[in-house]
């Protein structure tokens, strides 16, 4: 089973160590940005990733809502019995903007 973590976070946050915390249980992850001023740069989040995940297991995306896209895309699998988890994380900011990006673009 895989997880694909969609993170986006605070600069004034420790997300060197928030990352380190998530990368043992993460396969990829996709950096995004949130819409508080506060979001870390999307460039200096992606190189703190690319630190600790390694360049193959990092992408970056401009917005949340194509990032929660992506990670949907990559989670499918239609030839395997595998399931695949999409854990979005990084600021309550983050969660809440994702929830209602989902609920505004998934929930029937």
């Amino acid at each position: 089973d895989e997880v694909i973590g969609v993170v986006a976070a605070f600069g004034d946050k420790d997300v060197r160590g928030i990352l380190l915390e998530l990368e043992p249980v993460m396969n990829e992850i996709i950096v995004t940005a949130n819409s508080s001023p506060r979001a870390m740069k999307l460039s200096d989040l992606e190189k703190v990733a690319i630190e600790i995940f390694g360049k193959d297991r990092v992408a970056a995306i401009e917005t949340l809502a194509a990032a929660i896209d992506q990670a949907i895309k990559d989670a499918k699998r239609p030839l395997s019995d595998d399931s695949v988890g999409i854990l979005i994380t990084g600021s309550v900011i983050t969660v809440g903007e994702s929830r209602a990006i989902i609920n505004g673009k998934y929930k029937k």
